[in-house]
């Protein structure tokens, strides 16, 4: 099935475009791990050397990206968890000088629609405990309380995808 890009109709900024799609190709994927990196491993310390793990090798992960005009800007991965409709979002991350074009929100619908345009039924996620209330501006839902991973509070969060195919 192809996954058409996410294009928004409004930008803070009209002279950028911004466009989230599946990374297409070894550069793409390597900006995709470059940003997260940067931003998970370098600005954040949430890992020593690299965030890179084994569900990054999985097939069934799907890496997106977030474009501001040409360049590669922002990244999330998807991935299901069982076979019953269950997908997890995680790894979103938006270079600091490109947020202000709401790539990480666009990355984060980009996500939960692909997954239900895959048949899912329900997406999970790890949130930092501080972007809780950007996740619930999207409709995600708290899921349980706060607990510590890897280091600092994060929160289950949780949005059911039916309904959501063909958006």
């Amino acid at each position: 099935m192809a996954i058409s890009p996410l294009v928004p109709s409004a930008l803070p900024d009209a002279r950028l475009i911004a466009v989230c799609a599946l990374a297409g190709g070894h550069e793409q994927l390597a900006a995709h791990f470059a940003i997260r990196r940067s931003v998970f491993v370098e600005a954040q310390a949430l890992f020593q050397f690299d965030d890179r793990d084994a569900r990054d090798d999985d097939p069934a992960t799907l890496h997106a990206v977030g474009f501001a005009g040409d360049e590669v800007a922002g990244a999330v991965r998807l991935y299901p968890l069982d076979g019953d409709g269950l997908w997890k979002g995680d790894r979103l991350a938006v270079l600091p000088a490109e947020r202000a074009l709401q790539l990480g929100a666009m990355l984060v619908r980009f996500a939960v629609r692909t997954a239900g345009e895959l048949g899912g039924r329900r997406m999970v996620a790890q949130v930092q405990v501080r972007n809780v209330p950007f996740f619930e501006r999207l409709d995600w839902r708290r899921d349980g309380e706060p607990a510590p991973m890897l280091g600092i509070e994060h929160q289950a969060m949780t949005i059911g995808l039916s309904g959501r195919r063909g958006r």
